[in-house]
Parts: C-alpha cells; sequence; structure tokens
C-alpha cells in the first residue's frame, strides 16, 4: 500500500497565522533528568499546522469540531494540481470533474512554501467564485496546501463563509509535497475537542487504482 503522510509536523518552529498562538512544546518530566518518564506540555491553537475548520469556525449555527460525522473525514478524495499562482478561480476549476466527488484537495505552489522559515501572505487561496461552484457540486471536504483557503487580509472571508455554510468541511495545512494528481482514500481525524471551532489532525492519503 502507498500511503502519504500529508500532514505538518508540530513543533516549536512551525509556520502559524500571524494571529493566531505559537506552539510551544515543552518537557516538563524528563528521565534523563531523574524522572520517571517523559512528559510534555504542549501549548497551540485550534488552527495550528495541519487542521480541520468545522462549519461552527465562521457560522455560529454550524456542527462543531467533535461533531463532524467520520464518514465525512475517511473515503475516497481526489487531488487535483492547480497551476495557477495567484489564486483558485472558478476558471481554474470548472472543467474539472467534480461529479461523484465528495472529497476535492487542491495541490498548488504552496506546497513548496513549507520550506520557507517565516509565514508567506501571498499563498494561493480560493476565490469565493470558486468556492460557490464547489458548493454546486456538492463537495463535502476541500483541502488546500496553506494555512487558509482565504486570501490574506481579506475582512470579510466570503469563501469561508460560502464553504462552512454549506456544510463543507475545510481542511488546511496539508502537505502535498511528495503527492501527485489523482484519486485516493483520505483518512483525516482531528482531536475530539468539545464544541471546538477546528483541531489540529492527522491526515492521511493512500493511493488507490
Amino acid at each position: 500500500m502507498n500511503f502519504y503522510d500529508i500532514t505538518l509536523t508540530i513543533s516549536n518552529t512551525l509556520i502559524t497565522w500571524p494571529t493566531d498562538p505559537t506552539v510551544s512544546i515543552q518537557k516538563t518530566r524528563l528521565i534523563s533528568k531523574g524522572n520517571s518518564c517523559n512528559v510534555s506540555e504542549l501549548k497551540f491553537g485550534s488552527h495550528c499546522g495541519t487542521h480541520i475548520d468545522a462549519p461552527y469556525h465562521f457560522e455560529e449555527d454550524g456542527i462543531k469540531i467533535d461533531q463532524i460525522p467520520l464518514d465525512c473525514l475517511i473515503g475516497s478524495a481526489t487531488v487535483f494540481d492547480i497551476k495557477n499562482k495567484e489564486k483558485i478561480d472558478l476558471e481554474d476549476i470548472k472543467t474539472l470533474q467534480f461529479k461523484n466527488k465528495k472529497r476535492v484537495i487542491f495541490k498548488t505552489i504552496n506546497s513548496t512554501y513549507w520550506k520557507l522559515s517565516e509565514f508567506k501572505k501571498d499563498f494561493v487561496y480560493i476565490t469565493k467564485e470558486a468556492a460557490e461552484y464547489l458548493v454546486d457540486c456538492n463537495v463535502k471536504v476541500v483541502g488546500i496546501d496553506y494555512l487558509s483557503v482565504e486570501k490574506f487580509g481579506s475582512k470579510c472571508a466570503d469563501t469561508h463563509h460560502t464553504l462552512l455554510r454549506n456544510g463543507i468541511v475545510v481542511i488546511e495545512g496539508l502537505d502535498l509535497s511528495n503527492v501527485k494528481a489523482g484519486n485516493y482514500e483520505l483518512i483525516a481525524l482531528p482531536l475530539k475537542i468539545k464544541d471546538g471551532d477546528g483541531s489540529p489532525a492527522r491526515v492521511i492519503l493512500r493511493k488507490t487504482p
């Protein structure tokens, strides 16, 4: 089986959204210092690294992270390679085949940005018009390879609202560096946080025929 771990490693040097908490992982107990075991204290935001946005993230009445059905986050998915280096617009996706595809993942130049040491503001995002088209195509999960589907600096969050208010689950912060376009099985499991707006997740793709 061909498994691809498309999850960013959570560490103190992980790039985070500028207004989000930074990652802090501290050892509180160490065998090397005479303790009986190794224990760490973890501090990071709910949208740290590779993470899942529950509809509740932007919609007050949207379902929360612990309410997302597992069959939404596990199943067939298609990775599409988008060449546009600025945005994913309607023109970029309207010729793609979304029929019977509930889970779509967009690979862009963003995946090369994980090599950078600082947050990149001009990452490839999804436009409102493209988001509306995805809704019309009855997509249920949308994934992208940077920390947001939204254009950096957007004040109205149209893309998030369009997707989340229609019950589409968003997976952000994917590392698709070693993944080619094609069909896969997706396994995306967030932490089960009560009433959570989002959660870091371990996200795996398994290549299918």
